[in-house]
C-alpha cells in the first residue's frame, strides 16, 4: 500500500524561481534563501518519494473567475510550466500520476468533499517555483507530482478547518491504494504578506514564528482561526497558509521536524520546513472499510450491459479526441474539419485509432473508445446527422427500427442552431 514518508512546506513567492533561473545562489539578498532550502532538497533526494501531492493556488494564470473552483485535483498525465506574461520559465514538464490521482479523487468524493477536476492545465508559479529548488530537474524530475489547486483568491472560501479535513480525507486516500508507493505532501504558500492595497508589504514575523510552533503541535488550533482573524495576522494574501493545514492534516497528530527555517528578504516571509510522519501500519480493517465506502456509488453498475460511466481513466485516455470533438463548436474548427477531416484530425494530434474511428463514423467504437456522448452531439450536427441516427447507431438498430421503440416515432433532433446549412436529416423516418 501507499504510504506518507513526510511533509515538505514552503512558501511559493516568485522570488523563489526567480533567484534559481538567474544563478543568484551566492547573492547575498538571495543566498539565505537557497540555503534554507537545500535540507529539504537533501532530505528529498535521501528518501526518494515516488510521487509529490503538491498544494498550491493558481494566480490568474490557469484558473480564471468564468469558473472558480475550492479545491481542483490534477488527474493528467503531464503538467507543463505556464507563461505568466513574460514567457515560460526554462523548465522540462513534469509527469502526473493519473492512477494515484483517480484513486485520490474518488475517495475525496466519496468522503463528501465535491472537488472538480483538471487535465493539460499549465502549473505556474504557485506549483513550479519552490519544486524547480527542490529537485534536480535538468534531465527529467525524478518524482511525478498530483496537484491539488486550492481556490484561495475569490471569497467565500472554504473555512480553515475545511482544509484541514481534506488532508485527513487525503490520508485515507493514500493509505488504501494498493501499489507501494512513497508518497510526500508539499505544502506551498505564505508565510505572511499582502501585495494589494494600501495595505500592500504587510509582514507579521512573531505572527510566523507562532504559526509554525502551532503547526507543528497544535494544528486543531490553527484551523480554529476564521479568514478574517487570518488576514488580519498574516496579511490577506498570507491566509493562503490555509492550504499547509492540508498537508498538516494528512500527517499523523504527532510529527518530528527535521529542518525549519525562515527568511524575510522583502514582500513574504519564506519558510521552509520538513516533518517526518510517524505514523503506525494500518490497524485491522481500516483500509478495507475505506475502500468499501469508496465503492458504495458505483457498486453494481458494472451489471449494466452496454453502459460505460465516464470516470478518470477514460477522461485522461480520450482527451485529445473529447477536446476535438467539444471544438466542433469553434466555427473555425469545423469548417476546417469539413474541408480536410484526415488533415485537421492529425493537425489535433489524434491517434490512428481515433482518426478511423472518426473518419468511419463509428459512433458506437468511440464510445468505447472513450468519447463522451455530449461531444459526438456537436459531431452530429456539423455533418447533418441526427441525435436519433447516433442513439440508433449505439444500439445497431437503422433509425426507422429504433424510432419505433420511441412513444413520438417521427421525432428527430440535434443541437445544430439555424446558422449552418440545412440538415440532411430534416424529414420523418420512412
Amino acid at each position: 500500500m501507499a504510504r506518507i514518508i513526510g511533509g515538505v512546506a514552503v512558501s511559493h513567492t516568485p522570488t523563489i524561481g526567480f533567484a534559481f533561473d538567474r544563478d543568484k545562489q551566492a547573492d547575498p539578498v538571495w543566498a539565505p534563501i537557497f540555503a534554507a532550502l537545500e535540507p529539504v532538497k537533501q532530505w528529498l533526494a535521501e528518501v526518494k518519494p515516488d510521487v509529490a501531492i503538491v498544494t498550491y493556488n493558481d494566480h490568474v494564470t490557469s484558473f480564471f473567475f468564468d469558473h472558480y473552483s475550492a479545491f481542483v485535483l490534477g488527474i493528467g498525465e503531464r503538467f507543463e510550466v505556464a507563461d505568466e506574461g513574460g514567457g515560460a520559465r526554462d523548465l522540462p514538464g513534469i509527469h502526473g500520476h493519473p492512477a494515484l490521482a483517480a484513486h485520490i479523487g474518488q475517495s475525496l468524493m466519496a468522503d463528501e468533499f465535491d472537488m472538480s477536476f483538471f487535465q493539460d492545465k499549465p502549473l505556474d508559479h504557485g506549483c513550479f517555483s519552490p519544486l524547480s529548488v527542490l529537485w534536480e530537474h535538468a534531465q527529467g524530475w525524478p518524482v511525478n507530482i498530483v496537484p491539488l489547486q486550492m481556490g484561495v483568491l475569490q471569497f467565500p472560501l472554504p473555512s480553515a478547518r475545511r482544509f484541514y479535513k481534506l488532508g485527513q480525507g487525503l490520508r485515507r486516500a493514500i493509505e488504501s491504494y494498493p501499489e507501494d508507493l512513497r508518497v510526500v505532501i508539499v505544502a506551498t504558500g505564505g508565510l505572511s504578506h499582502q501585495v494589494h492595497g494600501e495595505r500592500a508589504g504587510f509582514n507579521n514575523t512573531p505572527w510566523d514564528m507562532q504559526f509554525l510552533e502551532l503547526f507543528e503541535n497544535d494544528p486543531e488550533r490553527l484551523a480554529s482561526l476564521t479568514h478574517a482573524e487570518l488576514a488580519t495576522l498574516g496579511g490577506m494574501e498570507g491566509a493562503e497558509v490555509m492550504m499547509w493545514l492540508t498537508m498538516r492534516g494528512a500527517l499523523s497528530s504527532q510529527v518530528r521536524k527535521l529542518h525549519q527555517a525562515y527568511y524575510l528578504p522583502s514582500m513574504t516571509g519564506i519558510a521552509a520546513v520538513v516533518y517526518e510522519n510517524l505514523a503506525g501500519p494500518v490497524i485491522a480493517g481500516e483500509v478495507e472499510r475505506h475502500r468499501a465506502a469508496m465503492a458504495v456509488q458505483m457498486a453494481g453498475a458494472e451489471r449494466l450491459q452496454g453502459s460505460y460511466p465516464f470516470n478518470f481513466a477514460r477522461s485522461v485516455k480520450a482527451l485529445r479526441l473529447n477536446r476535438f470533438l467539444r471544438d466542433m463548436a469553434v466555427p473555425a474548427h469545423r469548417q476546417r474539419f469539413l474541408a480536410d477531416g484526415p488533415a485537421h484530425m492529425r493537425e489535433a494530434g489524434l491517434n490512428d485509432e481515433e482518426c478511423d474511428l472518426l473518419q468511419r463514423r463509428d459512433w458506437r467504437g468511440l464510445i468505447h473508445y472513450g468519447a463522451i456522448f455530449f461531444g459526438l452531439e456537436k459531431l452530429g450536427a456539423v455533418l447533418g446527422v441526427s441525435n436519433l441516427h447516433i442513439y440508433a447507431a449505439m444500439r445497431g438498430e437503422t433509425l426507422e427500427v429504433f424510432q419505433q421503440t420511441r412513444n413520438a416515432p417521427n421525432a428527430l433532433y440535434s443541437v445544430a442552431g439555424s446558422g449552418g446549412t440545412a440538415p440532411i436529416w430534416d424529414k420523418p423516418a420512412a
